[in-house]
């Protein structure tokens, strides 16, 4: 699995509605959740394969539950896998380098935004 670090992202807290805010600003949707962790995706289509690639980023409750808005939120890995039919991620495929570095910059304005 391919872990993206940015210096200082993971471990941020935020509340659940400032991190939809900021999220969906920055173009994640937040996709999978239950009371207690969410994450938040973001699609990447590499224009020479037509492959797409997804940069997801977990959170965990630290207070509260999902769906209140209040809710505090700690921000954990982020990681890309490349999207399979007819649903699912591989985490093990190569992910093109200029997918990486956008991606890279994305986490860099999720971390500037929360911060």
């Amino acid at each position: 699995m391919l872990i993206l670090d940015v210096n200082g992202l993971k471990g941020l807290k935020s509340e659940l509605a400032h991190l939809d805010e900021v999220g969906d600003k920055l173009g994640f949707i937040r996709w999978q959740w239950d009371y207690y962790r969410a994450t938040y995706d973001l699609k990447y289509e590499d224009s020479k394969t037509n492959e797409a690639y997804f940069l997801r980023v977990d959170t965990r409750v630290e207070t509260g539950k999902l769906e209140n808005p209040e809710a505090i939120l700690v921000i954990g890995d982020a990681y890309m896998g490349r999207a399979t039919f007819p649903h699912g991620l591989d985490y093990e495929s190569a992910v093109p380098d200029s997918i990486l570095k956008a991606a890279k910059q994305k986490l860099s304005d999720l971390k500037a935004a929360l911060v």
